[in-house]
């Protein structure tokens, strides 16, 4: 039986992803967030328009999306509550945030240089995707309530950097979903992926087929 449900939030079970931006000053910044998605080599997400991250991000338009798995939840664990930005905003301290001006110390998370952009990589994290801002807007321009408070990002994924351990065997350009156990944000909780429950037919057709890159 389904009833008229308002949450608060509406986290219903996506991806952690660690940003990797830099300040101003030549400082990395490191921002766990759970709100992208991926088509292609094309990826959009939300973020604060108060947060470090989207001030860093409209500044130099390149950072790193860094995907943990569920081997690393407790560094992601550690940035909860951190932010880049001092003084801390209003919405943030009010729930408790602090101003922490090494991220990676904190979590600790190693970072190692990238190929495309002047923005560090997690060496912690299985899948690491260099990337560049490609648009941005404000998510809720048309709500006076809301208005200037998100902000949505399309970005373009530039190079991707994958453990070995998790491609299917024999081949480089495949990741296994088998060995790929992603960290999940559901309602403000961390899980990870189940065992396989069904063949797709989606399946059936060869994944090199939805390559979008020449």
């Amino acid at each position: 039986m389904h009833k008229i449900c308002e949450p608060a939030i509406l986290y219903l079970g996506t991806p952690v992803v660690l940003i990797s931006t830099v300040n101003e000053g030549g400082r990395y910044n490191l921002a766990p967030v759970s709100s992208a998605f991926w088509l292609g080599w094309t990826c959009m997400f939300g973020l604060g328009a108060n947060s470090k991250t989207s001030q860093n991000l409209i500044r130099t338009r390149e950072y790193v999306l860094n995907l943990p798995s569920v081997a690393e939840v407790a560094a992601v664990d550690r940035l909860a509550l951190t932010t880049g930005s001092n003084p801390v905003p209003e919405r943030k301290r009010a729930r408790g945030y602090r101003f922490e001006p090494d991220q990676f110390g904190i979590a600790g998370l190693t970072p190692v240089s990238s190929g495309t952009v002047g923005v560090p990589r997690v060496e912690e994290c299985p899948i690491q995707l260099e990337a560049t801002v490609e648009s941005f807007h404000d998510m809720d321009e048309k709500d006076p309530a809301q208005r200037g408070k998100f902000i949505c990002f399309g970005i373009r994924i530039r190079l991707v950097h994958v453990e070995e351990s998790i491609l299917v065997n024999g081949e480089t350009d495949r990741i296994d979903p088998d060995k790929w156990r992603p960290l999940i944000m559901s309602f403000q909780k961390f899980y990870g992926l189940g065992e396989q429950v069904s063949d797709s037919t989606l399946s059936r057709i060869p994944e090199s087929m939805y390559r979008t890159r020449c």
